[in-house]
């Protein structure tokens, strides 16, 4: 399905085309969801760029693989933030995919991460995220 709900706290909702998280604060929570309201604390509108990019982490996620054509250029600085990940054997990459063998699989998340322009367009000076590892 291409809608998620995201049911308590601090939960990630996805409808497809946009995301949202909830409330992280149990008072505050509870407090939206007693009053009938979305506990909804922040959300995105994905652009096409973000789809793109959607497209690359679900192929990792689930097939443990991507390809691409003619992206090369939107793509660059996602591959060389797993140089090293592919010195240490975690991926496989060529001029037109990245493969993740046995090695790599339990790093899912951190080889991902690479592909989230979100995250180091804006790094945070704090952690926002849960850790990987």
């Amino acid at each position: 399905t291409k809608v998620m709900v995201g049911l308590g706290m601090s939960a990630i909702g996805d409808t497809w085309y946009s995301f949202s998280q909830n409330i992280k604060d149990v008072e505050a929570y509870s407090a939206k969801v007693h009053a009938g309201e979305f506990p909804v604390f922040r959300g995105h509108i994905l652009n096409r760029e973000d789809l793109l990019i959607r497209r690359h982490i679900l192929n990792l996620i689930c097939h443990f693989e991507t390809y691409w054509e003619g992206e090369n250029e939107r793509l660059t600085s996602c591959l060389e933030r797993l140089v090293e990940m592919e010195k240490d054997g975690l991926v496989e990459i060529d001029s037109s995919s990245v493969r993740i063998p046995e090695a790599g699989r339990p790093f899912i998340r951190n080889i991902c991460m690479a592909f989230d322009m979100h995250l180091f367009r804006n790094k945070p000076s704090t952690q926002t995220f849960s850790m990987t590892v």
